[in-house]
């Protein structure tokens, strides 16, 4: 265990220098200047040259890296350009949102998915099987965005049950919040269900007909029985990896649903970032982003061993 825990940290951190120098490099030649646009375009020149020195942009760009690293081994991210506050406090601050948003919307999918895909397995080839695999096609079509709108417009609009948008007023109470965060996740858990569905259905197809399957039948246990304790755990380690990848990906932010909702989240912030060319939050964003998802798929791995203990971490 120790060995595995050390060569995944390894990996961890070759991932997230390989992460840091392409997000630098990237943010850097593409085409836009957030000094000329915190000066306005009709600034002169002379004023976009002294605000780039200023923010530290007029050095060469391995230069300005070698500065950032030196910040991020200090565990400083640096200070968001437009926002004049430090990249952990504003990312601290939009937490909230895309972490609720997104452990309901994997709640949500995993409610749905697994009984869907369950039940699809194991009546397979009838029209149950069809009418969940149909189902779970068409949810995988829908554009996020256009089922958001559609569901404002029933649940917010034409049935007053839940707010159009937004996360609560300030001071609001946590069930407030939540409740502000109910139409976004069913959103995202219904379009995540759909892949969770197809691989419950595949995994457990995979099993039933495996041969200690066959025993458990012979030995007399329940059909139910079987299916739940044996053959769904016998299955789970696939279902598994697709549940903690969609769990890091939402992590990252739900960039779409954040805006359609206008939530205060990571995703919407790094759109703002991204549209204001505020590279220090691009950057610190992007790397905690990818340290989530490293980190989301070591605890996968951790988790393989408690859910079949055939596996065995090396």
């Amino acid at each position: 265990m120790i060995g595995f825990l050390a060569h995944r940290l390894g990996d961890m951190l070759a991932i997230l220098i390989v992460v840091a120098v392409m997000v630098f490099v990237v943010v850097r030649v593409l085409p836009g200047d957030p000094a000329t646009i915190l000066v306005g375009d009709n600034a002169s020149p002379e004023a976009a040259a002294l605000m780039r020195e200023t923010l530290g942009l007029d050095e060469p760009i391995p230069v300005q890296f070698l500065i950032w690293a030196r910040n991020l081994l200090r565990g400083d991210l640096g200070q968001s350009i437009f926002l004049g506050e430090p990249v952990l406090t504003v990312l601290a601050q939009r937490a909230e949102p895309t972490l609720f948003l997104t452990l309901m919307a994997v709640m949500i999918s995993v409610l749905i998915a697994l009984p869907a895909g369950i039940v699809a397995a194991v009546f397979r080839n009838t029209v149950i099987d069809r009418a969940v695999l149909a189902f779970a096609m068409m949810i995988a079509s829908v554009p996020s965005f256009w089922l958001g709108l559609i569901f404002i417009s029933t649940f917010a609009v034409a049935h007053p049950w839940f707010p159009v948008s937004g996360y609560g007023a300030p001071g609001a109470s946590l069930a407030e919040r939540l409740h502000c965060l109910v139409l976004p996740a069913l959103v995202l858990g219904l379009i995540k269900s759909a892949l969770i569905t197809r691989f419950t259905r595949s995994s457990m197809l995979d099993v039933l007909h495996e041969d200690f399957i066959l025993t458990c039948r012979a030995k007399g246990l329940g059909e139910w029985a079987v299916i739940m304790k044996h053959a769904l755990r016998s299955a789970f380690i696939p279902i598994l990896t697709i549940i903690g990848l969609g769990l890091a990906l939402l992590l990252g932010g739900a960039i779409v649903t954040e805006t359609v909702f206008a939530l205060p989240g990571v995703g919407n912030l790094v759109v703002s970032a991204v549209l204001r060319r505020d590279y220090p939050v691009i950057q610190g964003a992007l790397l905690v982003i990818a340290s989530v998802y490293v980190i989301v798929n070591v605890a996968i791995d951790l988790l393989y061993a408690l859910v079949d203990p055939r596996v065995r971490l090396r």
